[in-house]
């Protein structure tokens, strides 16, 4: 009897493990969207020095 309980205990285990990869995500992130570039780009021949 004791193998049968850890039988289940390994499947139940696997199968909790397989729900959680293929279940949709439950994030909830806000839509941004495309944002604008607002920094100025690196450019060696801008820096004194």
């Amino acid at each position: 009897m004791a193998i049968l309980n850890h039988v289940q205990s390994v499947l139940q285990f696997v199968f909790e493990g397989a729900a959680r990869i293929f279940t949709p995500d439950k994030d909830i992130y806000p839509a941004t969207g495309l944002l604008p570039f607002e920094g100025d780009p690196y450019d060696k021949r801008n820096q004194s020095g």
